[in-house]
Formats: C-alpha cells, structure tokens, sequence
C-alpha cells in the first residue's frame, strides 16, 4: 500500500449520495466531508438537487460554508464542481494547481499530502486530469475517487473514458490502496469480486 497515507486520523462523513441514469432522476454528485488535523475538507461540490443537500449536513456537523478550508476536485466535469463556490475561502485543489481567491500555485496532485492521513494521487481514466483523495482513518484507508467508478456497479465501460487501459490501471492503484470506495454518484462501497477494473 504504497500509495496510502501513513497517518489514520482522518474522519469522513457522506453529505449527499449522488445517483446518475438508472439509479436516479437525473445526476447529482456525492458530496463528501473529511477532517484531520485542523483541515475542513469537502469533496467533489457537484451537482445536487438543491445546495440544501450539501449545506445541511455541515450545519449538522457543526460547520458553515466558512469553516471549509480545503476542497478537492477530483476532476472539472460540471457534475462534480458546480457549487464549489459555497466555500469562498477554501483553498482549492485540482490535479495540478491549488486555487483561493485571485491566487493560484502551480503543484502536481501526485503524492501531495494535505496533512499525514490525507493524500493525494493522480487517477487518470474518466478524463485526464482525475484526482483520487487517500484519507487514512481508524477503519483503513478511504478512496474519494471521483468517477474512477460512478456508483458500486462501474461502469463497467465507462462511455466518457478517453482511455480504457488507462482507466483500469488507475482503478487498479486505488483498489490496491484503499479499503472503501466512495465513487463520484453512489454510495460507498467495498471492492468485490465483481468490482470493474
């Protein structure tokens, strides 16, 4: 698990579960929130039915739109960037730069630690700027993994992926060092037998 975070003190929770097609009635983002040493980070702020959806659960938790200090994007399709704009003063991470406000620095994605338990790595595949988030928790290791995997059955094809090969070697490195899934429009899940590669 070369690839996985050294630190476990991460903690994550589902904001919203997203669906695509078949599983919904249209297509919205799973959102997701992490936590590890001081950094408030949201996940792929996509598209969701209302901002409610996102914006509820933080205040569940006990946080507004301010208190986000770090969101990821695990690439720029809208459907998983639409209301990244409700956390004005998180620093913003793509595959190759950091964003807040009229500032930007130029970094690569691989390998860049956000803190200890929290990583980092390029997973090319659903487009060519796709990013997975390691975190290491108390449970193992969870892959934010963007749409690697839009929901628990696959794709198996994903009909948008400009590369097959390269898509089921990043599938494969995020397999190799993760424990749960959380893919870019369903629910967690746990790599089986059946899980496309």
């Amino acid at each position: 698990m070369t690839d996985a975070p050294h630190g476990r003190s991460a903690a994550y929770t589902i904001l919203t579960t997203g669906y695509v097609g078949s599983t919904g009635p249209g297509v919205a983002a799973t959102v997701s929130y992490v936590a590890d040493a001081g950094r408030h980070v949201v996940f792929d702020p996509g598209m969701v039915a209302s901002r409610e959806h996102i914006l509820g659960p933080l205040r569940e938790l006990g946080l507004g739109p301010e208190d986000i200090t770090d969101v990821v994007l695990s690439h720029h399709h809208p459907d998983n960037t639409m209301n990244v704009g409700l956390f004005p003063q998180a620093l913003v991470h793509d595959h190759k730069v950091e964003y807040r406000g009229d500032q930007w620095r130029n970094r690569d994605a691989e390998g860049y630690e956000l803190t200890a338990s929290l990583r980092l790595i390029r997973t090319p595949g659903h487009s060519s700027e796709d990013i997975t988030l390691l975190a290491g928790t108390e449970r193992g290791v969870v892959a934010f993994a963007g749409d690697l995997w839009w929901h628990a059955e696959g794709p198996a094809e994903d009909p948008v992926a400009p590369d097959r090969a390269v898509l089921s070697a990043s599938r494969l490195r995020v397999l190799a060092a993760a424990d749960l899934i959380v893919p870019g429009h369903g629910a967690p899940f746990t790599a089986g037998d059946s899980t496309p590669r």
